[in-house]
Parts: structure tokens; sequence; C-alpha cells
């Protein structure tokens, strides 16, 4: 039996520390990155946090999979029943820019679904945690939001029928196949934001709708996905048909659809 609530006050810690020391080089305004084979950005920030992460979270003795770290063969993986799914610094491109548009993301996920997350806002100092042993919450600056799930969650033939709709976007990756998806409603107030903050503003009520043409990886939608399934909302992919999935043999997600 896995105490899903230890975990993710284990991984609050784990994220404030890993948030503290991204903070650090961001007021060092050291953002020099190098490219890696996929062509992705990592910085000093990335490593620091990874290395923290990797510390904290590897007490628990659950399996880590990370975006600076997954090359863990298929075969290895696919026995996992938990296993940490972690972004140390969501939103490198945002963090090199200065706009503060970035996280850190820690999921534990359960054989192929998320079951807990954490996200950390370090420059607003902001922690949101989710899962339906612990409910959702955001902790800001000391004061804390308690978010109950809703009473039903939103049909996608429902928000195409609405006027007027507010849909969450990437501010650096708004792809031609996002836009042409967003053109099916009847007016759209689109909303750029980086990193996995856009799951939380659809958390919040500050955007209906996010949808994501365009690649994205497991570590970039877990801890998203598991705090917004615990507040009755869903990440689906394009056909609507299913939620995301996790620990495949491509950590690639399809595209998909959250609200």
């Amino acid at each position: 039996m896995t105490d899903t609530r230890y975990l993710l006050e284990l991984a609050e810690s784990a994220a404030l520390e890993a948030g503290q020391a991204i903070m650090k080089v961001y007021r060092s305004g050291e953002f020099s990155a190098m490219i890696k084979p996929d062509k992705s950005p990592v910085t000093k920030a990335d490593r620091n946090s990874q290395a923290i992460l990797l510390e904290r979270l590897g007490k628990t003795n659950l399996p880590i999979i990370s975006e600076e770290g997954a090359d863990i063969e298929f075969g290895k993986r696919k026995f996992w029943e938990y296993y940490w799914l972690i972004d140390p610094l969501d939103g490198t491109k945002e963090f090199i820019s200065g706009n503060g548009e970035f996280t850190v993301n820690i999921a534990l996920v359960r054989r192929d679904m998320p079951a807990g997350g954490v996200i950390y806002l370090p420059c607003t100092d902001a922690m949101y945690t989710g899962s339906k042993e612990t409910g959702v919450y955001k902790r800001e600056k000391g004061k804390l939001t308690v978010f109950p799930p809703r009473a039903e969650r939103n049909r996608l033939e429902n928000l195409l029928e609405r006027r007027r709709i507010t849909v969450a976007v990437s501010r650096s990756h708004l792809s031609a196949d996002t836009k042409i998806f967003v053109s099916r409603f009847q007016h759209a107030t689109l909303r750029p934001a980086g990193s996995s903050m856009k799951f939380m503003m659809l958390l919040e009520n500050r955007a209906d709708i996010y949808p994501r043409m365009g690649t994205t990886m497991e570590w970039d939608t877990a801890a998203g996905h598991a705090i917004l399934n615990a507040s009755n909302r869903g990440v689906y992919q394009q056909d609507m048909g299913s939620e995301l999935r996790y620990n495949k043999p491509d950590l690639r997600n399809p595209y998909f659809i959250a609200m």
C-alpha cells in the first residue's frame, strides 16, 4: 500500500528546494544553455534542480523517470507499479527569456496513470498539489486555497456551443494544428502561458480548454494531469475517446485536449 499523502508531502519539499536552486541561477542572470540532441535547451538550473529531485525522491526507493535522464529501457520499466515522473525545469525557454513562466513538475504515477502531482512556480512561490487521497490545493505565500472537484466534467460539444471561450495555449509552441482546432469555436480568446501553468489555468477557471497539437513528453503533462483528474477534469487524447496514458515504449505524448 503506497501512502500517497506522505509521498506528495515529500514531493512538495523536494520541489521547493529545487525551485530555490533554480531561482538562485535565475537571479544571477546565468541563462546560457546547451542544446541537447533533441534540439531542446538545458541550463545550469535544469541540472541543479535535477540533482536535488533525484536525491530527495530517491529516498523513497521508487524508480524515477526524468526529462534529463529518460534513457531507461521499456523492458525494465514496464513492470513498475509506482514511479516518479519529473521535469526538473518545465519551460526552459521561458526561463531563458526571463518571463518567469517556468515550473518544477513532479508526478507520482501508478502503472499507466498519474496518481498524484505537484507543480511549483518558483517565481511566485505557488505550489499546486493534487490527488484523490489529498484533494487539490494551492499554497502561495502562506495562503491556502482548496479546489473542490467539479460536479461534472466539461464536454467538448458543450464548449463548442458557447459563444465565447478562453483557450490556454503555449507561449512558445503554438502550432498550426492547434490554431485549426481553436478555429472551431465561435469566439475564442487565446491566453498564452509557458510550462504546465496552462493546466493550472484550467484548475483556477482562468481558461476553459487547453488543446496541444504538438510534441510533448510524458513529464510535461503527468503532474498537471494528476491534479486535473483529482479536480474532476481530464487530459484526453485528441479523439476524446480516452485520457493520456503513461510509461509507454515511446515517452512522447499524442496530441491532447485538457479541460
